[in-house]
Parts: C-alpha cells; sequence; structure tokens
C-alpha cells in the first residue's frame, strides 16, 4: 500500500503523457478501415503505390520530425515537445475531416506524422525518466496499452460508420480532433517537466519540486545527487570489490592502511570495508565466500570464455545476466538495502548541515531539520553545493592515498550512491585530492556478519576542489569536499557527434538501432496497417456471412476484435515486464511470432477449404498482434530509453527512432506491392525468417535492463564496451 502510494504520482504523469500514444493508435486504425473507401473515392484501385503513399506519408512527416526531434527536446525540454505534439495532432484531423483531393489528404497524413513522430520519440524518454527504477517497465508499458486502446475504440467507431450506406472516410479520419483536444488540455496543465532535464539545466529547485510529486516522499536527495552524476562524461571506469564485515573494538594496524571504515545510521555503530584483490580468493575462501554466480565472479569468467557462444554473447549481457541471477537484497520503501553498511546517507552524524543558497555552513540548528533547505535553494547558483559530505559523511577512514571519505545513499533497485574522496601530497608536496563516483550493490556469499560488495567507479561529476566553492582559498578539510553541480564546471559540456564514438555509447546505439530495426522488419507495420485487406484477401467474409456484413465490415470487426484480445496481453506484459524483464520477455514472444508467421504460410500454401483458411489465417494474425504487443512491441522502445547516458540520450534517441520510422517507411510502403507481387506466402515467409535473426540477435546482444537505474545502465555498458572489464586491486 506504501509502495502504491510513492508510485501514484509517477503513474498518474505516465498514463497522462501516454495519451499522446492513445492518439496514434487511433490514427493507426482510421487509416487502416478508411483506406478501403479512399480507394474508391479516389479511384486508387489500380495504383497500389499510391495507396502506399497514403499511408506512408505519415510516416515520412514522422521521419523528417525526428531528425532533429532529439537535440530540440535537450534545448526546450521533453513538456514543450509533448504539448507541440497534440496540437499538430489537433491540426492533422482538421485537414483530414476536410481533404478535397488526395493532395490535401497526404498534406494532412505529413502533419499528423509530425505529431506521431514527436510522441513515439520522446514519450517513452519522458516515461524512463520520471518513473522510479523499481516500475519502470510497467509505467513503460502504459503508451502500448494506450495505443492498443486507441485502436480499438477508433475500430468500433469505424465499423458502426461501415453500417452506413455511405460510409464517410473524412468523418472517420477527422474525429481525432476531439481526442486530440483532451491531449493539449493535458498536457498543457498536468504533465512536468522531466526532472533529468531540469537538473541538466540547473534548475534545481524545480526537479526537486517535482521529483517529490513523482515520488510521492519529501527525501529525494539521493536521487537529485544521481541526475546531477549522470550529466557527467564518460571515461574509464574500474570495478572494486569489497568484504565488508563489523569493526573491530581495536583496530589493527596492519589493516587500518587498506580498509576503508563505514558508519552506519545509528550512533556507534560501524563497520569495515576491506578491499579484496584480484585473485585473492583465499581471503574470501577463508571466510567461506565465493565469487560463483556473483558479478564479479561474471567478470573474472570473461576472460575464460570457452564456447563459441560465450564468444558471440555481448559482455555486457553477461555482466547484466549475472547480475539478475543473484538473489536480490532485501530492500526498504525508498530503494535502500536493509544492511546498515549500505544506509541512507542521513546519517545519525553530528556536524554542520550546508545552506544551498549562499554555500556556507548554518549556525542555526533549527534550520537543518527536514524541509529547511528548499526554500533556500537558489537555481542560478549552480556553485552552491547539492550535498556535504563534512556533514553527512557515513564511511571514513585511511586507504587510496593520505585520507578517504566515502558517503552512501540509495537510488533503488538496491543500489547505492557512493563518493570516495582521497587527499594526498603530490611529489613537488602540493596538495592533491579526488573524487570518485561508487553504484555499489550486494554480492552474495556473505556469511551472515561479513557482506560482499563491488563497485562500478568513475570519475564524480559533482565535485568541488575547496570546501566552499565561492571562497576558493579555503582548504579542504579532513571531513571532504563539497558536491556540487556539475554545470559548474568543465566536466558537463553541450553533447556532440563526436560524443556518439564513445565506447559505451556506441556500443548502446548499435543495440537500440539494430533492434528498431529488426522490430519493424518483423511485419507488424504491415500487419497493423493492412489487417483488414489480409483477412479480406485470406476469405475472412466467410466466417461471418451469417451475420449479414458486407466483407469490408466483417473485415474491420475482425481487426476491432484481435486489438481487443491485445489489451490483456498488454495487461499481462505489464506484470511481467519488471518481474520477468525485457530480455525473457523477447526470448519468450519472438518464438510464437515465428510460429503464427508460418502458419500463415502454411495456410496460404496447403489446399485448405475455404472456411477452414480464413480460421487459420485469423487466428494466426491475432496470436501474432497478441504476442506482439507482449514483447516485440513495446520493448525496443523501453530499451531504447533506459541505454544511453544522459548527456547523449536526446540525440541517440533520435537516431533509434530515425532507424524506426526508415523501416516503418520501408515495410508500410512495399507491403501493397509485396502482396500483389509475392502473395501472403512470400510476404509472411519474409518476415519469419527476419523474426528468427532477431531471435538470435536478443539472445547474444540485448542485455536485461530491468530494475536498475539509468545512470547505472549507462555504466554498465561503458564497462563491457572495451571488453574485459577493468578491476581495480588487481596488484
Amino acid at each position: 500500500m506504501e509502495q502504491a502510494g510513492k508510485m501514484r504520482g509517477a503513474a498518474l504523469v505516465a498514463l497522462a503523457a501516454a495519451l499522446g500514444n492513445m492518439l496514434q493508435g487511433w490514427d493507426n486504425a482510421t487509416i487502416a478501415g478508411s483506406l478501403l473507401y479512399i480507394k474508391r473515392d479516389f479511384g486508387l484501385h489500380g495504383q497500389p503505390a499510391l495507396q502506399g503513399l497514403v499511408v506512408a506519408t505519415s510516416l515520412i512527416g514522422a521521419t523528417l520530425i525526428t531528425t532533429f526531434s532529439g537535440s530540440l527536446s535537450d534545448r526546450v525540454g521533453r513538456r514543450p515537445m509533448l504539448v507541440a505534439s497534440s496540437l499538430l495532432h489537433t491540426l492533422a484531423g482538421m485537414l483530414m475531416l476536410w481533404s478535397p483531393t488526395v493532395g490535401v489528404l497526404l498534406l494532412a497524413r505529413l502533419v499528423d506524422g509530425f505529431a506521431v513522430g514527436l510522441a513515439v520519440t520522446l514519450i517513452p524518454v519522458y516515461i524512463s525518466e520520471t518513473a522510479p527504477p523499481e516500475v519502470r517497465g510497467l509505467l513503460s508499458t502504459l503508451p502500448q496499452l494506450t495505443g492498443s486502446t486507441g485502436m480499438f475504440l477508433a475500430y468500433c467507431m469505424v465499423f458502426a460508420m461501415t453500417l452506413a450506406p455511405s460510409p464517410n472516410w473524412r468523418v472517420m479520419m477527422g474525429v481525432l480532433v476531439l481526442p486530440s483536444l483532451v491531449y493539449v488540455a493535458v498536457a498543457m496543465l498536468f504533465l512536468p517537466e522531466s526532472p533529468r532535464w531540469l537538473v541538466s539545466k540547473g534548475r534545481m529547485k524545480e526537479a526537486r519540486t517535482v521529483l517529490r510529486m513523482l515520488r510521492g516522499r519529501e527525501d529525494v536527495d539521493g536521487e537529485m545527487a544521481l541526475l546531477a552524476e549522470g550529466l557527467g562524461a564518460g571515461g574509464d571506469t574500474t570495478i572494486e570489490e569489497y568484504i565488508v564485515g563489523p569493526a573491530p573494538e581495536e583496530d589493527d594496524g596492519d589493516q587500518a592502511g587498506a580498509a576503508v571504515r563505514l558508519y552506519g545510521p545509528e550512533r556507534g555503530m560501524s563497520w569495515v570495508a576491506q578491499p579484496v584483490p584480484l585473485g585473492g580468493q583465499g581471503s574470501m575462501l577463508s571466510m567461506g565466500m565465493s565469487r560463483q554466480g556473483s558479478l564479479l565472479g561474471s567478470i573474472a569468467g570473461l576472460s575464460r570464455m570457452g564456447s563459441m557462444l560465450d564468444h558471440l554473447q555481448d559482455p555486457v549481457v553477461a555482466l547484466l545476466g549475472s547480475l539478475h541471477d543473484m538473489k536480490p537484497a532485501a530492500v526498504d520503501g525508498n530503494g535502500n538495502t536493509l544492511f546498515t553498511n549500505f544506509g541512507s546517507m542521513l546519517s545519525a552524524h553530528g556536524g554542520m548541515d550546508w545552506d544551498e543558497e549562499n554555500a556556507a555552513p548554518s549556525d542555526d540548528d533549527d534550520k537543518i531539520a527536514a524541509g529547511s533547505r528548499e526554500d533556500n535553494i537558489d537555481d542560478e547558483g549552480l556553485r552552491a553545493p547539492l550535498l556535504d559530505m563534512r556533514a553527512q559523511s557515513s564511511i571514513t577512514g585511511s586507504g587510496i592515498g593520505m585520507g578517504q571519505t566515502t558517503s552512501t545513499m540509495g537510488i533503488g533497485g538496491g543500489w547505492q550512491l557512493a563518493w570516495k574522496w582521497t587527499e594526498g601530497v603530490a611529489a613537488d608536496g602540493t596538495p592533491q585530492s579526488a573524487v570518485q563516483r561508487m553504484y555499489l550493490h550486494e554480492e552474495p556469499g556473505g556469511d551472515g556478519q561479513h557482506v560482499h560488495a563491488a563497485a562500478l567507479v568513475n570519475q564524480s561529476a559533482l565535485y568541488s576542489t575547496t570546501n566552499d566553492p565561492l571562497q576558493p582559498d579555503d582548504p579542504i578539510t579532513p571531513m571532504g569536499p563539497a558536491m556540487v553541480h556539475p554545470a559548474s564546471s568543465s566536466v558537463v559540456e553541450k553533447p556532440r557527434w563526436r560524443d556518439l564514438l564513445e565506447p559505451g555509447v556506441r556500443h548502446a546505439l548499435v543495440c537500440g538501432v539494430t533492434i528498431q530495426i529488426l522490430q519493424q522488419f518483423s511485419g507488424v507495420s504491415g500487419i497493423l496497417y493492412y489487417t483488414p485487406q489480409i483477412l479480406d484477401q485470406a476469405g475472412v467474409s466467410v466466417l461471418l456471412a451469417s451475420l449479414g456484413l458486407s466483407s469490408d465490415s466483417a473485415a474491420i470487426l475482425i481487426s476491432g476484435l484481435t486489438t481487443l484480445l491485445m489489451l490483456p496481453a498488454i495487461a499481462v506484459a505489464m506484470r511481467l515486464m519488471d518481474v520477468a524483464g525485457r530480455r525473457s520477455l523477447l526470448l519468450w514472444t519472438i518464438p510464437v511470432l515465428i510460429v503464427s508467421l508460418v502458419s500463415l504460410v502454411t495456410a496460404d500454401v496447403l489446399p485448405l477449404a475455404t472456411t477452414m483458411h480464413a480460421a487459420v489465417s485469423t487466428t494466426s494474425i491475432i496470436v501474432y498482434i497478441c504476442t506482439f504487443v507482449m514483447g516485440f512491441g513495446p520493448i525496443p522502445g523501453i530499451l531504447c530509453s533506459e541505454i544511453f547516458p544522459t548527456r547523449v540520450r536526446g540525440m541517440c534517441i533520435a537516431i533509434c527512432s530515425l532507424a524506426f520510422w526508415l523501416s516503418n517507411i520501408a515495410v508500410t510502403y512495399s507491403m501493397p506491392v509485396m502482396l500483389d507481387y509475392l502473395g501472403l506466402t512470400g510476404v509472411f515467409s519474409i518476415y519469419a525468417a527476419v523474426c528468427c535473426v532477431a531471435l538470435v540477435f536478443v539472445a547474444l546482444r540485448v542485455p536485461e535492463t530491468k530494475g536498475l537505474p539509468l545512470e547505472v545502465i549507462a555504466e554498465f555498458f561503458n564497462v563491457a564496451s572495451k571488453g574485459m572489464p577493468k578491476l581495480d586491486h588487481d596488484e
């Protein structure tokens, strides 16, 4: 009940944003039903190429606007682009309601394509950036649900109109104006801006307000810091391994030089984190621990891959696969692990708090209470620290360098965000300090008193070389540095095209672009757009002859019923998306797609009776569509919204969407021509072969991303893109 309350804000926002996909589904259904009458009205029966153009013009518009939608959304924000999409849908509906000629109809379809392109590109990004990791898959499937709902409602409307003596296709398509106006109101009055975009622009107070509304709680310090860390540039990531256990009553001198002391959230509770060298399994085995089944075990095993499958499989698939195979640690309502060493950053430590407006310690203890700081945040003061490790450090000790301080907080999914500050002296006597960002995760193998933990470590984006950014001459105290917004330093730069060549980004792009292309060439766009014609060609009217329906009405009725059956299938997918995971759903559903396509081919090849042929074809299409919306439909868009770093997410999403729309155009425009020349047998044989290729690609190259913060997913791609991951402590 408490968890449901905490996701209510994110769920309502995701549902409101997904209304844009309902308009897309509505458009898909109305063009599929209206095309039967457009051909007769404009005399397009002998012009299959022009028929395809009527459908594909909207795809051309979506492709054109996609080329710059990513960078534009990075500049003006996600919300204004969704508002623009709703307004364009309204304009397109008005033009289609008029459409005196084919030329005006093509213009209306082009404007409609602009609206659809913005929605399809940005709604998955918007939802992924606002949803908590634990339910991101469920909420990201909402666009599939609303899109299918829009299709069903539109098919019902079109079917009712086909029963009239003279169906009016302009009204069928122009009714789009009504739901579009609803979306305009929702987008303008209810949707907040993405908190990740707000953080990237330094609008910290607004981001904090939005996050509190989305999460249903006041404490969002951890996620605020995580969002800012995600703005940092890529770099070499190391893997560090620790054995965490109770601190001895008296420190051992030899141990103190290598261990890091951790302080729990309660006074007097402390632990020691002992770095584990690579190959140092003796120390682990002596405590009854093993790397088997762990993230570190998977990393160590990458260099020992022996089978051909192991060599072909992407390292990120193995890394994330081993991570999800672990037994998850218990977590509290805020996503923090329940082990005290991975406790909340808001510990019981005494000391000074930090005023984010004035960037100076507060002397008034009353202002330390929760709720006093947000009112003093200066959105323009990017030099003000987000967090102060001097006041809230929870891990201290000596280790790598002269002195070290680390502070941790939960970021969801059982992960902890930590900073490790090292201070030392250079050879010339100059004081030096460095801060590293750590994503911590508990590994299996604890013995009840000790915890095995792995950490992804990279340079932090949140760092000030002095305690007080406004007083650069103030030396760093032993308690640690203040954490400042990365936009105040040279760490964050405007995204450049050459950033796409970074190994981690390039790695993710290959995965995203390929799965989008394979999705479209699996044939779904052609089937959805031309389902009435396909069913009519398969003789479906025979099944409904007793109802006295015309072939047009019968085909549209079957399409509407098929869409209705999609809704419970999507509901099942929503339930499984964060339980079974994205990768597992793909591996389960793609084989069913192959079987249904082979059944369509078989029904067309074998000399079946007319009724049997229609029954097999109809069943195969229903199975195909219902299975598609459970896996291959929503998951490529979800994956593409998850795997890219924040700083280049807009550009990368635009590239993946461009691949999506170009493939969509190719499939949709070629479908009527292919049906004329190859028939159902040839068309669906090609689609079945593509699905086989997609199954192999998913098995080898698509990782599991369920439950992980977006920034952690990007870090794993960064690690895996460089071959054998680098592990620290490998002396």
